[in-house]
Parts: structure tokens; sequence; C-alpha cells
């Protein structure tokens, strides 16, 4: 079935995954997770940050939130639901789900929606696993969230990385599963002939903002919307340092800390963002 091309603008999705600086899988090797409550917490006031910048631009969006994180501040998921923004699950601890079997991951992914939902007051129908963790390694995944009643994932990354990704995935919107209505949206990469280049998170912050922009435009062209995400932690240059940390890690985390909500400002100044729910709305429009 051919669907009509979308008239004017189309409407991105904005994405952020919340998780405290030190919940970040470049440490994870390198600090505990005994550890994590002994740690100088951060996420709460570099959340309301991320609110207050949104809240400038005029942008609403989906905070894709770690159980853990929802179970200690739940008056910070609050304001992000009261603010007008989705709230959806990023697991329960960080875990990536190809550390994981079936069902472990289904009580991962009671525990953290347990949390949130009762922080956020409403139903969580959002997921997103830890490092876009969902590949070819967790054949099983879709169907677990699809008898968990997700309405959609964003969890996959359709490239190659030394850390996550499911190169054969494909770029767009899917429905992993012939019997389920679920939809995988993948977060955005940008195509250049067979390559694919990641443009999200550290990625929009070490690389030229052109590179977005052009992944946008690039996916817009082909009528779909773009997917984008960031995390808190990228805006917070006083985080404290992880001196036990690989260099490469140290790296990618805490380059160009200082330049991000500014790079930020101009994404969302320079295209049109929205609720995950939303892109996933116009996305499972054109699969019907």
């Amino acid at each position: 079935m051919t669907t009509a091309v979308t008239a004017g603008p189309i409407r991105n999705g904005m994405s952020v995954d919340v998780e405290d600086w030190f919940q970040v899988g470049a440490f994870e090797t390198v600090i505990d997770k005994a550890d994590w409550d002994s740690l100088q917490p951060r996420v709460e006031a570099n959340t309301d940050a991320v609110l207050a910048l949104f809240a400038e631009s005029g942008v609403h969006a989906t905070f894709f939130t770690l159980g853990w994180v929802a179970h200690r501040y739940p008056a910070l998921i609050r304001r992000i639901v009261d603010a007008g923004h989705e709230i959806a699950s990023h697991g329960w601890d960080h875990q990536r789900v190809f550390t994981m079997d079936a069902g472990l991951f289904r009580t991962d992914l009671a525990r953290a929606r347990a949390a949130i939902e009762d922080a956020a007051g409403q139903r969580v129908t959002g997921y997103r696993a830890p490092s876009f963790s969902i590949d070819q390694r967790t054949p099983w995944a879709h169907a677990v969230l699809a008898e968990e009643d997700y309405a959609y994932s964003s969890s996959v990354a359709p490239l190659a990385h030394d850390h996550y990704g499911w190169r054969d995935a494909p770029r767009f919107a899917f429905r992993p599963l012939a019997d389920s209505a679920l939809l995988e949206v993948p977060v955005t990469v940008a195509q250049f002939g067979t390559r694919r280049v990641a443009t999200g998170g550290g990625f929009f912050r070490l690389l030229p903002a052109a590179l977005m922009d052009f992944a946008v435009r690039q996916v817009n062209a082909a009528d779909h919307p773009a997917m984008f995400y960031f995390h808190p932690w990228e805006i917070d240059p006083a985080q404290p340092r992880v001196a036990a940390a690989p260099l490469r890690s140290k790296i990618r985390h805490y380059s160009r800390l200082g330049a991000m909500a500014g790079k930020l400002r101009g994404l969302l100044g320079r295209h049109d963002w929205g609720r995950v729910d939303a892109a996933v709305a116009v996305e499972a429009g054109r699969l019907r």
C-alpha cells in the first residue's frame, strides 16, 4: 500500500535518556552499581536544565528514564509530565539487554515501569534499551516488549559500532513481529553510500552540528521523522571526573560538554521537534 507524502514540515522525535553521570556504559567497568548512592547526584539538576531549555525553545520531548532515577526523584518525573513531555522507560539500572535473558529482561521492564508509573501517575508505553542494546543477539526482546504491552521501542542503532549497533537493521521504523503492532523506531543515522554514521548523543557533541542537520534533512526527504537523543549529563561540564576510566571512554564522555547546550539550542531552532509518541503515530500510520 502506498502512503501519500506528508504535507508540510515533518515533526521529528526529540528524546532524552535520563541517567546520571555515573550510570553510563562508558564507566560500567570502573564504577560499581553498589556505589551509586554514595556518588554525587546531578541528574535532577541537569534534567531541570534540559526542561528549561525545552521550555525556552517551545519543544515537547520524550524522556526515557531509568527506574532507578524515578524511584529516587519522583518529583522530577512529575515535573517532566506536568510540562507536557512524554515519560518512557529506559530500564531499571542501565543493564544492557544483550547481557540478560528473556526472563531477566521481563523482570527489569516490570521493575522500571512500576517505579516510573508510580512517580508519573500515567501509563508508560515506550521503551529504549540502555546503549541501544537490542540487536541480533536478542531475538526474544521485541516479543517480550509486545507481551508487556509496549506500543513502541526506540532501542536499535542501525549501524556498526564498537559498543553497540545492529548493522543490518532497517534504517526507518519497522514492525519486528508479524503478529504484533509493536513498532521499533531506530535512532537516526546519516547515510553516505553504504556507510551509516551515528548522529545523536556524544556524536552530536563531538562532530559538527551540520552532520545532524544533514541527517534530519536526509530522513525527512524520505518522508520520515528523524529520531534524536542526548543525555542530561551532556550539558554538565562541572560533573566529576572518573580517573580510572579508559582513555577512550574519558575522551568520549568529557569532550565538549561545555558546547552541548548551545549546539542543542541551535538544533532545536533549525528543525521541527516533538514527542516520540507523536512520531510513532506518524510511522504507524504509514505501516498500517
